[in-house]
């Protein structure tokens, strides 16, 4: 019998049942229309602020402070008043709209009080950001779009270095994957991959999300591999071997780097656009602040968030490219086609696997989970011609 990848490919996507099928397109498509809601609660939220005046009352009272100070706590000031005044939106999107799907069991206590953590840290290092870039209006004038996208790269890079030495721990406790075949088998994949054990990990993300999941995050020393203890759960010893192999190739091709030059470029396409539309949308919400008032931080996260969500599908379309490269590697060096098939469709629970071509370019930041298989049984075939004898 001739094996017909696309034959493969379909037997992968039905066994979920149609069902699930059904659950994950609704799931999929909830989530399109989150980010539409969250731009109107972003108007909404960007409105109070402005014709309540809360910014320029909190400015005044820190008039005798210096500049720096009294900009980084205006700025610090409305991240927690806008976290407050969503934190109804932020709790269904986060916690409620996950729950109703059955993607998460975290009691809501316990989902507050990360939030909490979350809005606080998320305050102070926004605040800090935005420090910089005010200050960067202030010294460079017009060019202020082009510096900030420096300014932004910066903060990626050092965000993704910290991550999982401050921050990541706050949230989930990563430890050495447990002795047994699954250890064995990921540290002879490291030794392969000249990574070093202790930076293979996994991590108690079934705290969160009941999504079948890795990762990899830091650079340099504090860069490792961590799979969720879902993952190592539901998944045969091949399955994780193989997204393992996924993981590796990020790491090995350098993807964390590509992120942040990409971050870099978006910033200054996004701020530049930012400032040539800030007085427009100032007016809009009934504001006279400038680009460079601290006042007017509403406005301009607000015309930012609208160009990142149109930019969405230009930043998708880079990110699935890393994740394509990150299978190739995987079947390249692990060469386990049909674990890999089995793990992606595990993810299809809340990824719908059969977008249009038009959901997956605007929506998808990973490829269809249908052409990841495809993929696979693709190279599967291809290594069977090869096994061929002549």
């Amino acid at each position: 019998m001739v094996f017909d990848p696309a034959v493969e490919t379909a037997r992968y996507i039905d066994s979920l049942g149609p069902e699930a099928l059904a659950k994950a397109a609704a799931y999929t498509s909830a989530t399109h229309w989150m980010l539409l809601w969250g731009l109107i609660v972003s108007a909404a939220v960007t409105l109070i602020v402005v014709r309540l005046g809360l910014l320029e009352r909190i400015s005044a009272k820190l008039d005798k402070r210096g500049w720096a100070l009294r900009t980084f706590l205006v700025c610090v000031a409305f991240f927690l008043i806008s976290a407050l005044i969503s934190l109804p939106w932020g709790i269904y999107q986060e916690w409620g709209f996950e729950k109703s799907y059955g993607r998460t069991g975290q009691p809501l206590s316990d989902f507050l009080a990360q939030d909490a953590i979350g809005i606080a840290m998320s305050s102070i290092l926004g605040g800090l950001f935005f420090l910089g870039v005010y200050a960067l209006i202030r010294r460079t004038g017009r060019k202020w779009w082009l510096w900030s996208g420096g300014l932004a790269a910066f903060a990626a890079a050092a965000t993704i270095l910290l991550a999982p030495i401050l921050i990541e721990p706050i949230f989930n406790e990563y430890k050495p994957v447990p002795e047994g075949p699954v250890r064995t088998a990921l540290l002879k994949m490291a030794d392969e991959a000249k990574i070093p054990h202790d930076r293979v990990l996994m991590f108690d993300g079934s705290r969160q999300s009941n999504n079948f999941t890795a990762n990899v995050s830091g650079v340099f020393g504090s860069a490792r591999i961590a799979i969720s203890d879902v993952a190592m759960k539901q998944a045969s010893l091949d399955e994780v071997k193989a997204v393992t192999g996924h993981e590796i190739g990020h790491y090995v091709l350098g993807h964390v780097w590509r992120i942040v030059f990409v971050i870099a470029a978006l910033a200054m396409i996004g701020f530049f656009l930012a400032d040539r539309l800030f007085e427009r949308a100032a007016a809009l919400f009934g504001s006279k602040a400038q680009v460079g008032d601290p006042e007017g931080l509403p406005i301009l996260l607000f015309v930012v968030s609208v160009i990142a969500v149109l930019a969405q599908p230009a930043l998708n379309g880079i990110t699935r490219l890393g994740e394509s490269e990150a299978d190739a590697y995987s079947l390249r060096t692990v060469n386990l086609p049909d674990a890999l098939a089995g793990a992606l469709v595990k993810t299809a629970e809340y990824r719908y696997p059969r977008p249009s071509a038009f959901e997956e370019i605007a929506f998808y930041s990973h490829p269809s989970v249908e052409r990841r298989v495809w993929r696979a049984m693709e190279w599967k075939a291809a290594q069977m011609k090869k096994a061929e004898p002549h």
